[in-house]
């Protein structure tokens, strides 16, 4: 099958889950949710760049509490750089540093969540203080639904 027809196809079956979502939950709503979806997988791939990182500054003898606040620090940047290229390129206003400090400074809510959570199960399980990538994991999940809001809301809040 040649590449152009593969190309075709998918993006048929793009067209048609994205008209069926617009139909099950209306063209604003659909919209919403999209970016919701890039948003998550955006936050799968920064997940990989968090434990990458916590790894990295354990391996340099950082510590899991310093390490964490290094690796959180990258992933954000990471996501927050795939956030305005994909997930809100349709409103991501004026970029460069001062999107991303505010990105930064109004993900802080999602930042408490996420590392409260990791902190607890880094001194509450034995699993985790084994493997603090599973802690990173599960604050990132803590975390997802308020920066989703707070990024769409105050950081990429061009026209949409």
């Amino acid at each position: 099958m040649s590449s152009d027809l593969q190309a075709t196809q998918r993006h048929g079956l793009a067209a048609r889950a994205r008209a069926l979502l617009v139909r099950w939950a209306g063209e604003r709503r659909s919209a919403v949710l999209l970016e919701l979806a890039r948003f998550t997988a955006v936050g799968g791939l920064g997940f990989f760049v968090d434990a990458g990182s916590l790894r990295l500054a354990l391996i340099l003898g950082l510590g899991p509490w310093v390490g964490r606040l290094l690796s959180y620090l990258a992933a954000a940047t990471f996501t927050y750089v795939l956030n305005r290229a994909w997930t809100f390129r349709d409103r991501a206003g004026a970029g460069g540093t001062r999107q991303w400090a505010r990105f930064l400074l109004f993900n802080l809510g999602g930042f408490l969540a996420n590392y409260g959570v990791y902190a607890v199960l880094l001194v509450n399980s034995e699993t985790v203080s084994r493997w603090p990538e599973i802690g990173v994991g599960i604050g990132a999940l803590a975390g997802l639904v308020v920066n989703f809001s707070l990024s769409r809301r105050f950081v990429f809040k061009g026209a949409a």
